[in-house]
C-alpha cells in the first residue's frame, strides 16, 4: 500500500481516536484536510459526528467534496463512520432538508416518536445480510457502539450489508464496491471495532 489511509478532518468529531485505532493494528492512517492527500491516498476514511447540514457546508468550504468524489468514483476504499455514512445519501431531513454526496440513493430519516430514548446511544448488535471482506472473522450479532438520532433509509436494498434493531429496523451497515460504511463506531467499539479498522486496512492494501 502506498502512503497512508486518509481521514479526512472536516473539523467535527474526535479523529484522532480513529487515527489511533489504526495505528493500533498497525495500519498506517493520518489524519488529513488537504485535498491533495484524498487525491494521493490508497484509501479514504470519513468519520465524523454531528450534524449533517454542518459536515456538507465543511467539507465543501475545504474543497473536499470533488476529491471525495473522486476517489470513491475511480474504486478507492471508502470506510465511512457514522455521520460518514451518512453523507453518501442523496438528502437528509435532519434541520430540514439537506443534499448530500448522492453517491447511493435514498434519505437519511429520524427516528420515530415511541418509549426509546433518541438519540440512540450503546451497544447494539449488527445482523449480517452480506457480510464485507472487511468484516471476516466477524460473528453475526456481535456487538458495536452507536451514538445517533438518524439513520439511513436506502433506496437499493442490495446496499445494505448489515440491519438493527431499535424501535425499527434500520440499515447499520451498507456496502458497495469499494464503499463500506457503518451507522456505529469501529474506534469506540473495543475489541471488535479494531478488527474492522484492521480489515479495512487490509481492503486499502488489495484495493
Amino acid at each position: 500500500m502506498r502512503g497512508p489511509i486518509a481521514i479526512v478532518d472536516y473539523g467535527m468529531g474526535n479523529l484522532r481516536s480513529v487515527e489511533k485505532g489504526f495505528l493500533k493494528v498497525g495500519v498506517d492512517a493520518r489524519v488529513t484536510s488537504s485535498a491533495s492527500d484524498v487525491e494521493d491516498a490508497p484509501a479514504v476514511v470519513l468519520p465524523g459526528v454531528g450534524a449533517f447540514r454542518d459536515c456538507m457546508r465543511n467539507l465543501e468550504g475545504l474543497g473536499l467534496i470533488e476529491p471525495l468524489l473522486r476517489a470513491i468514483r475511480s474504486g478507492k476504499p471508502y470506510l465511512g463512520i457514522c455521520l460518514g455514512l451518512q453523507i453518501l445519501f442523496s438528502e437528509s431531513e435532519e434541520f430540514g432538508h439537506s443534499r448530500g454526496l448522492d453517491v447511493i440513493k435514498g434519505r437519511v430519516v429520524r427516528f420515530p416518536r415511541s418509549e426509546l430514548k433518541i438519540p440512540h446511544m450503546g451497544w447494539n448488535t449488527v445482523r449480517f445480510r452480506k457480510r464485507p471482506p472487511v468484516f471476516e472473522g466477524i460473528e453475526d450479532g456481535s456487538y458495536f457502539y452507536f451514538v445517533h438520532s438518524y439513520y439511513v433509509d436506502p433506496a437499493e436494498e442490495g446496499v445494505i450489508s448489515g440491519t438493527t434493531e431499535y424501535g425499527v429496523e434500520f440499515t447499520s451497515l451498507v456496502w458497495k464496491e469499494n464503499i463500506v460504511a457503518t451507522q456505529f463506531h469501529p474506534e469506540k467499539s473495543q475489541h471488535l471495532g479494531l478488527k474492522v479498522l484492521k480489515g479495512f486496512g487490509e481492503f486499502a492494501r488489495r484495493g
